[in-house]
């Protein structure tokens, strides 16, 4: 394949109440993007374990391409607990197989054939992942002007100033809810001014092609140089919000690789993530009104 949409980083499972469903946002973003008839790959580590077996076979049961090694670790797992909003808590499991995945001679194969990637930060809290993303990130074929999607992800204190400053120079993409950019914010310095202005400045400071901003109930935006596009965020009855933002993510990425305007693929973007909200887990089959 030529012309891959790459999700990088963790692959899990999500222990919910109601049972176990394999998570994480690399997965989730690249199952989506392939249901928007995209070539997609997602890659990570999971452990020589019944958990990474399991993991493997479902992707191979949903045809999601994978590039996952196996790795002396074990499989990721995050405890989700859903409140009476059905907002997801998690409690993230450390020292696990996602945290070492390794950089191998596939996976440079695979880098230069890839015109889009999405990375998040809770990927980069251990350095040997945190390595391998970057260096995926050199390899990739910088005179076809990749669209390299940095979706910040702050959980349990996974992050650091370092590392978010690092990757918001590595992309050109950025995305973040509103209680991110508050956090971010206040570490870089800028507190006291609206969210808004906020994201002006990141643009022009990381001379970014767009920012998505998503505000919950209170709609979401993207911010280009001279221009910005809202949505209102539609009401829809919520089975639960896992993986609604990975979902808008990659509505949003496949529709601007297809040729579409900005505001059309928000408002893609949008809809996707509504419908997700509206069934249980992180991958649900998308309907045709959506992914045509």
């Amino acid at each position: 394949m030529e012309g891959i949409v790459v999700g990088m980083g963790e692959a899990l499972w999500d222990v919910l109440p109601e049972g176990k469903k394999i998570g994480g946002a690399p997965a989730n973003f690249a199952y989506h993007v392939s249901q928007f008839g995209l070539p997609s790959c997602v890659v990570s580590a999971v452990g020589d374990d019944a958990l990474g077996h399991e993991i493997l076979e479902n992707f191979n049961s949903k045809g999601l391409n994978q590039l996952i090694e196996r790795v002396p670790y074990p499989t990721g797992t995050v405890q989700v607990e859903i409140d009476q909003a059905g907002i997801p808590q998690y409690e993230i499991k450390e020292n696990v197989a996602w945290d070492n995945i390794p950089y191998t001679a596939r996976l440079e194969q695979l880098a230069e054939r890839t015109k889009a990637v999405c990375f998040g930060s809770l990927a980069q809290r251990n350095v040997v992942s945190r390595n391998t993303i970057n260096r995926f990130l050199d390899a990739m074929p910088q005179d076809a002007e990749p669209l390299v999607v940095f979706d910040v992800n702050l959980r349990q204190g996974f992050y650091n100033k370092e590392i978010l400053c690092n990757s918001m120079e590595r992309c050109n993409i950025l995305k973040i809810n509103d209680e991110e950019l508050i956090t971010v914010s206040r570490m870089f310095g800028y507190p006291g001014i609206d969210l808004q202005d906020k994201c002006w400045i990141l643009l022009g400071k990381y001379n970014l092609k767009m920012l998505i901003l998503t505000c919950g109930i209170n709609g979401s935006y993207v911010f280009t140089p001279g221009n910005i596009s809202f949505q209102p965020t539609p009401k829809v009855e919520v089975a639960d919000t896992v993986g609604a933002g990975d979902s808008f993510t990659a509505a949003f990425i496949s529709a601007i690789l297809k040729g579409m305007p900005v505001t059309e693929a928000h408002a893609l973007a949008v809809r996707t993530s509504a419908f997700v909200c509206t069934r249980k887990g992180a991958m649900p089959v998308l309907p045709d009104e959506l992914r045509q």
